[in-house]
């Protein structure tokens, strides 16, 4: 099992990353090109996926082919999810907080 900090770690090459997503190179450039993707890059400047490039990718996949969108609706669903993700967290922080707070004071 991988630990988190080694699901940003770059492990792939473009033609490794297309290939994991069935998609062309030409295509990942192109997300990238309009803002959807910034893999990392290696000394010689070659671009190099990570496990969450690679499951980014695969939503922007499923976004577009099978919810019809096009990249700018894919650009704002995918903020949109980042939002949502960022308030759940926010959320059981709160809920772990006023857990801790009732033990506390007593209050079940």
């Amino acid at each position: 099992m991988f630990r988190e900090d080694h699901i940003s770690e770059p492990l792939f090459v473009i033609s490794v990353a297309a290939r994991m997503v069935g998609l062309h190179a030409q295509t990942l450039r192109y997300y990238e090109r309009a803002g959807l993707l910034e893999p990392s890059r290696s000394m010689g400047r070659h671009r190099l996926y990570s496990r969450r490039d690679i499951e980014r990718v695969r939503r922007i996949r499923e976004l577009t082919e099978e919810m019809g969108l096009n990249l700018t609706g894919v650009e704002m669903a995918l903020k949109l999810i980042n939002q949502v993700n960022r308030m759940q967290k926010d959320i059981e922080e709160l809920k772990t907080e006023n857990d801790r707070l009732k033990i506390l004071l007593g209050i079940q």
